[in-house]
This record gives structure tokens, C-alpha cells and sequence, in this order.
């Protein structure tokens, strides 16, 4: 299984862009402000979501940020590593 996210593209008009700017610019704060925690202290949704959907997988670092987001880095048997993004309820966001 490789991980990964999909994206969508919408079309926007030049009105739109000041707009956009600034939501992505607070998106990117939210995501700088993920701080390291210890993988035992992940909420048992967001463990078992790890492994229902990536049963191979090993947490090798998890992080919190202040809405309860978690940025799990992990790695699978196959050697594939990557980024996963939950919720506290162990839904998979980004």
C-alpha cells in the first residue's frame, strides 16, 4: 500500500487569491505547530486506525498539535515511509 493523499484543484478568480493566500497560510501555522509526543500517548482511534488501514505499518514518531491533530510519521515492512494525518477520532485528514 503506498501512502499518500488526493488533491483537488477548483478554479478560482483573482478575487478568490487574497483569500487562498490567507487560508493557506493558516493552514501552514497549524501544521508548524505539531509538537512531538510519545507514540504511547496516541489516542487509541487514531492507534487503530493505523492499523486497520495500514496493518504493516510502525509508528515511528507521533505529533499533537492544539485542535488534537496528530502527524504520524511511519514506515511499512516493505520499507516505504511516509506521513499520516488524524483526528483525535482516528480519521484520516489532509
Amino acid at each position: 500500500m503506498a501512502l499518500g493523499c488526493m488533491t483537488t484543484f477548483a478554479q478560482s478568480t483573482p478575487e478568490d487569491s487574497q483569500n487562498q493566500s490567507a487560508t493557506a497560510t493558516e493552514a501552514q501555522a497549524t501544521q508548524d505547530t505539531y509538537k512531538e509526543i510519545a507514540v504511547e500517548e496516541l489516542p487509541e482511534a487514531v492507534s487503530s486506525a493505523v492499523a486497520k488501514n495500514y496493518p504493516t505499518a510502525t509508528i515511528n514518531k507521533a505529533y499533537m498539535n492544539d485542535a488534537n491533530e496528530y502527524k504520524l510519521e511511519v514506515s511499512l515492512q516493505d520499507g516505504t515511509a511516509g506521513t499520516l494525518y488524524a483526528d483525535e477520532d482516528g480519521n484520516w485528514i489532509q
